[in-house]
């Protein structure tokens, strides 16, 4: 009855309710201060990936323009709900930044091929998931996911650092950590928290996108970005199903379907979050519907990803606050989001200008990101009750997850099979978190 209580508050509070219709200008207005708040996001794990695996612009543009696409499309569904699959909320969907890690060390081992395949692959796991939602919440509690949670953030840091000092070709030739490389960074990051602590909270929304603008502006007259490596901005991107191949490993499947299994978990709390502040049920058969079809959309929007050659897919959380900030709580609102995102995708050009990001530029945001993803899981974990057995479970799993991401040379007498399975961090400190949850007793 509470949360009921508080489901009508915010509902008061709207201007616009989740079946109302704004006028096309609000409409519009809407549309893109979303956009603005999830461009950036959307946009930097296909460079961060393309980054840390050496791939050439033209893939790396293609890349970033799939993922709009995908993006694009995913919203669409989420807000649309076709049949059981979608919330029928407004609800984002874009590129994930917890696959990094696992698609990063797939890549590596298999190309692109293994990425894509088992992305989509592993995405069944949300998708059963969705069908069993009152089971898994058990196995996955609040505890869990915050660490798993924490893990992803401090195991993206270190790609965020490389990127920082110039990237993985400046390790080769000797530019890494250069005053130049090092100083745009800090450059980005300081202009980042400038804006995002002001009052405004129009420059508060756009802190990360300005942010980059000044760090590609400065890149670009201190000679870092070279627009002549690109011979045409022009034409259409057309989206070609498995242009790059597909591929199977089941290492990289159990890698990615633990991240899938936490991701399930997080859209729970994600599209709980959006139900309330729209104003609409938070229990009932209404909303575990909502949330089944959500998450079961997320798995389904991941597999779409991989077959056009882009990389899971989640809820954004960032919206669920732009929607409070605006008001307005229309689905009809994300239509319009969504035909933006999958019109920006089939435009080469904004592929192109973003894959000519120098790595300092990139790396002083998401140094900043994924740090606040590790937050994140530390907020999780802080909201819940700090026990003996809590405490072991989480000296468990961060030791034993940490422990292969910064000395991956103990696993060196493994098989390969399970050497590529454990040198996720995300994925050993996942497992131990799981397994110590379930198994450790203590009386009190």
């Amino acid at each position: 009855m509470e949360e009921t209580g508080k489901a009508e508050e915010y509902k008061a509070e709207l201007i616009y309710g989740l079946n109302d219709r704004p006028p096309l200008r609000e409409t519009i207005f809407a549309a893109l201060q979303h956009l603005l708040a999830i461009f950036v996001a959307i946009i930097t794990p296909p460079l961060i990936i393309a980054g840390a695996l050496k791939l050439d612009i033209e893939t790396t543009s293609f890349l970033v323009s799939m993922a709009l696409f995908v993006s694009g499309i995913s919203t669409f569904i989420q807000c649309k709900r076709v049949g059981c699959i979608g919330t029928g909320l407004l609800c984002i969907q874009g590129t994930s930044f917890s696959f990094i890690g696992p698609i990063i060390s797939a890549g590596l081992t298999g190309g692109l091929p293994v990425v894509f395949g088992a992305c989509m692959a592993a995405s069944s796991v949300e998708m059963v998931i969705s069908r069993l939602l009152k089971y898994t919440r058990k196995i996955i509690t609040p505890l869990v996911s915050g660490i798993v949670v924490t893990l992803i953030g401090m195991s993206l840091i270190k790609v965020g650092i490389i990127a920082c000092g110039g990237g993985a070709m400046a390790q080769t030739d000797g530019t890494f950590g250069s005053f130049r490389n090092v100083g745009l960074a800090a450059l980005v990051l300081v202009s980042i928290i400038f804006f995002n602590r002001n009052s405004n909270r129009y420059l508060r929304m756009s802190s990360i996108v300005i942010g980059l603008i000044i760090g590609y502006i400065v890149a670009w007259s201190i000679g870092m970005v070279d627009f002549s490596t690109v011979q045409n901005y022009g034409g259409f991107n057309i989206p070609v199903p498995f242009k790059y191949g597909i591929a199977f490993d089941f290492s990289a499947f159990i890698a990615l379907g633990l991240v899938y299994l936490i991701t399930a978990i997080e859209a729970y709390g994600d599209i709980t979050a959006n139900s309330l502040i729209s104003g609409e049920p938070v229990e009932g058969k209404v909303f575990i519907k909502r949330a089944s079809g959500g998450i079961l959309a997320d798995g389904f929007n991941s597999m779409l990803a991989g077959a056009f050659s882009s990389f899971p897919n989640s809820v954004f959380a960032q919206n669920n606050g732009m929607i409070q900030l605006t008001g307005v709580a229309s689905r009809y609102v994300g239509y319009y989001i969504a035909g933006f995102l999958i019109l920006l995708g089939l435009f080469p050009a904004v592929g192109l200008v973003f894959s000519l990001m120098p790595e300092p530029v990139l790396g002083g945001a998401t140094l900043l990101m994924f740090g606040t993803v590790a937050s994140a899981g530390i907020r999780i974990i802080s909201a819940q009750r700090i026990d003996r057995k809590a405490t072991l479970v989480m000296a468990l799993s961060f030791s034993l997850g940490l422990s292969v991401e910064l000395v991956p040379e103990i696993l060196c007498q493994l098989p390969d099979s399970l050497k590529n399975i454990f040198s996720s961090g995300i994925t050993t400190g996942g497992v131990t978190a799981i397994l110590a949850n379930a198994l450790i007793r203590i009386e009190e």
